[in-house]
């Protein structure tokens, strides 16, 4: 996906500000064979932080710095979420707590549907979002900021076991499936998240941190 540019030029470890485990199978998933480990958050109290952004870009943000303070490490920090436009652009930056701050997954997916109901498909278009922010350190001044976006349309009943959160009622036309039911390869490549990791990783090309392609 990403020829062979390494991250490793420039960072051996980057600590990922989110304890999202589906975040970081497929973060793992594209990073790791670029050479860089990408340590996990820890489930502990001091790595909580309150997103009280307003946008993606901003919560990011807050979360990469939180984490490049707390472990003197560079830090990334993927804040995401679905744009439904049926809803006006919920559940936004509430995506992952759009049926309230303890919900599961199974909880969000099916307020969703629920607020969905009589709307006929050519009215169910929506996107996943996706903002990368890469800290350098704690006081970075210009942290690198990348986005992807996916879009799709919100399906009438959930599909597939695999991927995450919402995955199973992201219905893409032009595979005939939902994110769910997607090859994980061609998930990362086509996806919001690998399209900011791909967007990230030209920034670092750019800076001539990561090495160009063969």
């Amino acid at each position: 996906m990403f020829g062979n540019m390494s991250l490793a030029v420039m960072f051996e470890s980057i600590f990922l500000a989110s304890g999202n485990a589906g975040k970081l199978r497929e973060l793992q998933a594209v990073l790791s064979p670029l050479g860089v480990d990408l340590q996990p958050q820890p489930a502990t109290a001091e790595f909580a932080v309150e997103e009280t952004g307003s946008t993606f870009v901003e919560n990011a943000i807050l979360k990469a710095r939180h984490a490049a303070r707390l472990t003197g490490q560079p830090a990334l920090a993927d804040d995401s979420g679905l744009i439904v436009d049926a809803l006006d652009g919920q559940p936004g930056v509430h995506t992952s707590r759009f049926a309230g701050p303890d919900a599961s997954s199974a909880d969000n997916v099916a307020l969703l549907l629920k607020k969905l109901e009589g709307v006929p498909e050519a009215k169910r278009n929506a996107h996943f979002a996706s903002v990368i922010v890469l800290m350098r350190h704690a006081d970075d001044p210009l942290p690198l900021v990348a986005s992807g976006l996916w879009h799709g349309l919100i399906a009438t009943q959930p599909r597939g076991e695999g991927g995450f959160g919402y995955d199973p009622v992201f219905y893409l036309p032009e595979f005939g499936c939902t994110a769910a039911e997607l090859e994980p390869a061609i998930k990362h490549r086509v996806s919001h998240r690998g399209k900011a990791i791909a967007a990230l990783l030209k920034q670092l090309q750019a800076e001539g941190t990561a090495a160009a392609p063969a």
